[in-house]
C-alpha cells in the first residue's frame, strides 16, 4: 500500500433474518474474521445487522441472538451476505420482499458484492438481483426456486456459483466453500489456504463440484479411491493416465471412475485439472519460478496449456495472477481454534 494511504479493511455485512440458522450465521465471521495482511491488520471487518433496530433476532434453535446493528449497516458494506432462514414469510411463499426487507436492501450501495448461503438466495431472487443470472441453492430447494423465479438459471448440481458481483451457494457447509472462494478471489490461494487450515476444512472444493453425492459414505466393504488421489498428488508434475490411478486401487477403469465420482463428485480428469490449477496458483504466489517451469511442475506440460486452464478457471493469465497475488497478505501467525 502506498505510503500515506489510509488502510480500510473490506467490510462484510451479514444480514440476520428471523429464523436464521446459527451455523450459517457464523460462517462469514469465522472465515472473513481471520485473514491478516503482512502488518497484522485484518483484511476484513465483519458486522451483523438486522432489518430492524439493534436487538434480538430469532433463530431456528432454542435461543435468540442479539444483533448490534440495524439496517443502516448495509449502506457501509463492500460485501453483503444473506445466510439461510426458515422464516422468510412472503419472500419464500410468494417471492416478494416485505416492506422492511425492501427498505433495508435499498440501502445497499450500487456495486456492492452480494452473496447468499442456502435459502438466503430467495432474498436476492425476490429483490430481482438474480434475474438473468446463474445461481444455486440447497439441492432440495432448487426445483422450487426455479419454479418461483423462472428468469434465474438455477444449477442444482454445484456447491456455489460465482457470477462476479453476485454469488450464491448450496446449503450449510457449502457456505464455507463460498466464503473461502471469496477470500481466495480477493487475496489469493495462500491466504485462503491458511484460513482453511485454521478452520480445519478442505482448502478448496471447486464450485462446480457436485453438492449432492448419492453415496457420501462408501460401503466399508468396498475399496475407496483415497490412495489413488494421494498417489496422484505426489506426482502432479508427471503425465497421469486414468488407468494409472485405477491400478493404484486394483480396479478396472470403469469401476474406478464410478467410485471416484461417488466419493469426490467430479470425474478423475476434472479433479486432476483442479489440483494442477491449485498447484500452479501456489507456485505463482510463492515462488519466482518462470511460467514454463511452473507449467511443468504443475503437470500442464507447456506454458500455453497452463495459460488456457488458468484462463478458463480463473479468468486471468498466469502473469496477471502473479502480479495480483505475488505480494499477497501473509501476516504473523494467528492463534488457532
Amino acid at each position: 500500500m502506498p505510503s500515506g494511504q489510509e488502510f480500510h479493511p473490506h467490510r462484510v455485512v451479514v444480514l440476520a433474518l428471523d429464523g436464521l440458522l446459527p451455523f450459517e450465521l457464523g460462517i462469514p465471521h469465522r472465515i472473513f474474521g481471520r485473514p491478516r495482511d503482512a502488518a497484522g491488520r485484518p483484511l476484513y471487518e465483519v458486522v451483523t445487522c438486522s432489518v430492524r433496530p439493534p436487538g434480538p433476532v430469532d433463530t431456528d434453535a432454542d435461543f435468540t441472538v442479539h444483533v448490534a446493528h440495524g439496517p443502516q449497516a448495509l449502506a457501509t458494506a463492500d460485501t453483503v451476505i444473506v445466510p439461510a432462514s426458515y422464516e422468510l414469510g412472503p419472500v419464500y411463499e410468494e417471492g416478494r420482499l416485505t416492506d422492511e426487507l425492501s427498505a433495508a436492501l435499498a440501502l445497499v450501495r450500487p456495486g456492492t458484492r452480494l452473496a447468499s448461503i442456502c435459502t438466503g438466495v430467495y432474498v436476492l431472487a425476490a429483490a430481482g438481483r438474480l434475474d438473468g443470472r446463474p445461481a444455486t441453492t440447497h439441492w432440495a430447494e432448487a426445483e422450487r426456486l426455479q419454479r418461483m423465479f423462472p428468469r434465474i438459471r438455477v444449477d442444482a448440481d454445484v456447491l456455489f456459483v460465482d457470477d462476479g458481483d453476485v454469488l450464491t451457494s448450496a446449503g450449510v457447509a457449502a457456505g464455507i466453500d463460498l466464503c473461502l472462494h471469496m477470500v481466495r478471489r480477493d487475496h489469493g490461494t495462500a491466504v485462503a489456504n491458511d484460513i482453511a487450515r485454521r478452520t480445519v476444512v478442505p482448502p478448496h472444493r471447486d464450485g462446480g463440484q457436485a453438492q449432492y453425492i448419492h453415496r457420501p459414505v462408501p460401503d466399508p466393504q468396498l475399496s475407496t479411491t483415497a490412495a489413488a488421489r494421494a498417489w496422484a498428488l505426489g506426482r502432479l508434475h508427471e503425465p497421469i493416465q486414468l488407468r494409472d490411478m485405477a491400478e493404484q486401487e486394483a480396479m478396472s477403469v470403469r469401476t474406478f471412475t464410478r467410485r471416484f465420482r461417488e466419493e469426490v463428485g467430479v470425474s478423475p480428469g476434472q479433479w486432476l485439472t483442479q489440483q494442477r490449477v491449485e498447484r500452479a496458483r501456489h507456485l505463482l504466489e510463492s515462488t519466482d519460478l518462470g511460467v514454463d517451469r511452473i507449467a511443468r511442475a504443475a503437470g500442464f506440460g507447456t506454458a500455453q496449456s497452463m495459460r488456457q486452464h488458468l484462463q478458463q478457471s480463473l479468468g486471468v493469465t498466469p502473469t496477471a495472477y502473479r502480479r495480483t497475488f505475488r505480494t499477497g497478505a501473509s501476516g504473523p501467525a494467528q492463534p488457532v481454534g
